[in-house]
């Protein structure tokens, strides 16, 4: 049975009261009987002493004569007086009458009467045969002339004793069921007090326990309980600052894993995923339930759990660059480290290459390029100069075409380097826009009257559908005429004679779709996604025959997205081309704005 503290309290106080109080009422038991046993026993010897001188005074010389002086003592004495001779044989008799005296048995076997005889003061206490009641028993010895030594024994009834010893009893029962009563009150008065303190703090520690750690149980009192509720709250306070470190720090951890671009796998001490940042389940598309489980459930990837087996294994950091296939193909450079501590652990860190080795790999790619391109007409220059050299002066029809060789791949290598240095401020965010609001309709005339010439030799038709009900445009008139001429120049240069070029415009929205469309050759659909692609060339032959550089579309796309619009190809082989881009009625906000459209037809 478990027993709460109030009832452990109320117990103990009245075991405290109750069991002093029996053991004193069992010792004034025994110590008030002893004490009427004693006093009794006093007064019974100096009876007996004073009875014992009057016999040996004056002893009787006939049976009768011991009688009646037994009986006058016993009346004097008022006490039951037996005289007895040294045989043992009983003289007189007080209570009984001479009669009755002759049946008495022999007295000398009793313990009192024996002692008497043997000269000293004899006592017992016993139930009389003769009477029927507990007796005292007192002898003392009497010095009879010529017969030896008597004995006068005083008997005396103890019932008067028992009485009182009784009464005296009954009134300390009373007072021990009392003294009971009364401490079972003072018990369940302090068990009580001190219950309340104690459960008043057992119900704030179970509070703070749940986590309400606001909750105080603001003692005054200067003592234990006092001093235990002030612990209790300074021990709450302690934890509530604690705990607000605590969540402040995770808070911060929590943002910090967050806002990383980075993504973070922590393993526990037995392998398994214990956390993941959003940067990773978005880099991986992790699904939400990856806590708990293997990295092979989580991430199925071999080379990724031999990095992180390496890891654990030899207890050392490692990395790798490892390719994740799926929806969202990722080169990430994943970097490994066990965790110091006693919960141990592994810690990796994954970075997101794969738009760095596409720079390195198109930086690679530009530089090749670039050196091809820069490579022929170099080549050109220095062939025809070495031969130009020689022919001089044998052959002046040969040297002024070789001069014209020069000029011609010098110029090439101009527009080179112009387009390449466009390219690198464009992509640098160096080339600075100026945005004003231009009427469309009124500048391009002047555009196409540039193309006129040219147009007119190979008779091609260039016209435009422009009018004046379009909006005003929100663009930087450089990069206008720079994107329009570039469309225009590689329409002219790659439509047959007699072709058709267009240039037209329609409204849609806040934006303008400006198109150059013609009804050349067209281009085949494979070449089409790559087509503003630094270098790249449909024929590459055949540009460099016109002169190309093979940046001008590159170029094209990077003005139209810093103006704040996105550019489109569409064609079909044998059916013409159409090149549209979009260009915005106000001038852009913000460095980044979408465009409607942005795809390749």
């Amino acid at each position: 049975m478990k027993l709460g503290i109030r009832a452990k309290l109320f117990l103990l106080s009245l075991g405290l009261i109750v069991l002093p109080v029996f053991a004193s009422y069992l010792y004034l038991r025994g110590a008030l009987e002893q004490a009427m046993l004693s006093s009794v026993r006093s007064d019974l010897g100096v009876r007996a002493r004073l009875v014992a001188q009057e016999v040996g005074d004056s002893p009787p010389r006939s049976p009768q004569e011991w009688q009646d002086l037994a009986q006058l003592l016993g009346k004097r004495a008022e006490a039951r007086v037996t005289l007895i001779a040294p045989d043992g044989t009983v003289y007189g008799e007080s209570d009984l009458s001479f009669a009755a005296l002759q049946g008495v048995e022999n007295h000398a076997a009793r313990p009192e009467v024996q002692a008497a005889l043997g000269g000293r003061t004899g006592e017992d206490v016993r139930l009389s045969a003769t009477v029927g009641q507990r007796m005292l028993y007192l002898a003392e010895p009497v010095k009879l002339r010529g017969e030896g030594v008597g004995v006068a024994r005083l008997a005396l009834s103890l019932s008067r004793v028992d009485q009182v010893v009784s009464n005296l009893q009954r009134l300390a029962g009373i007072a021990v069921l009392l003294a009971i009563g009364l401490a079972i009150v003072l018990s369940t008065v302090a068990a009580q007090l001190v219950w309340r303190d104690a459960h008043a703090l057992t119900q704030a520690a179970r509070r703070m326990a749940a986590g309400d750690l606001a909750t105080r149980t603001r003692r005054t009192e200067q003592d234990e309980i006092g001093e235990l509720g002030r612990a209790l709250d300074q021990l709450a306070q302690g934890l509530s600052s604690t705990l607000s470190e605590l969540r402040a720090e995770r808070d911060r951890v929590s943002g910090i894993l967050s806002g990383m671009h980075e993504g973070v796998l922590l393993l526990d001490r037995d392998g398994r995923v214990a956390l993941v940042n959003p940067a990773l389940c978005e880099m991986l598309l992790l699904p939400s339930d990856a806590q708990g489980k293997t990295p092979l459930e989580v991430i199925r990837h071999a080379e990724l759990k031999d990095l992180l087996d390496e890891c654990r294994e030899n207890d050392q950091a490692a990395s790798r660059e490892i390719e994740v296939g799926g929806l969202k193909p990722r080169r990430l450079l994943v970097r490994a480290a066990p965790l110091p501590g006693d919960q141990g652990g592994t810690l990796a860190v994954f970075v997101d290459v794969t738009d760095m080795r596409r720079l390195e790999t198109m930086r690679r790619d530009f530089v090749a390029n670039v050196s091809h391109e820069l490579r022929t007409p170099v080549t050109a220059i220095r062939s025809a100069a070495e031969t130009l050299d020689g022919a001089l002066e044998r052959d002046p029809e040969a040297s002024r075409r070789f001069v014209e060789m020069i000029t011609r791949n010098a110029e090439r290598l101009r527009e080179l380097v112009e387009d390449l240095l466009d390219l690198s401020r464009i992509e640098s965010r160096k080339y600075e826009l100026s945005f004003t609001q231009l009427e469309l309709a009124e500048h391009v005339g002047g555009v196409l009257a540039m193309f006129r010439d040219r147009a007119d030799k190979k008779r091609i038709n260039l016209k435009h559908s422009v009018t004046g009900a379009l909006p005003k445009l929100a663009v930087d008139q450089k990069a206008l005429d720079h994107v329009l001429t570039n469309l225009i120049d590689n329409a002219l240069k790659y439509c047959a004679d007699g072709s058709t070029i267009t240039l037209g415009a329609q409204s849609e929205g806040d934006w303008v779709r400006i198109e150059v469309a013609d009804d050349g050759p067209g281009i085949e659909s494979r070449h089409l996604p790559r087509l503003f692609e630094r270098f790249y060339r449909v024929d590459a032959g055949r540009s460099r025959e016109l002169g190309g550089t093979g940046l001008g579309l590159s170029i094209v796309k990077h003005l139209v997205e810093a103006m704040g619009g996105a550019v489109r190809v569409e064609s079909e082989l044998g059916q013409g081309t159409r090149f549209s881009f979009t260009v915005p009625t106000r001038a852009p906000p913000a460095p980044e704005r979408s465009a409607p459209d942005a795809t390749v037809g």
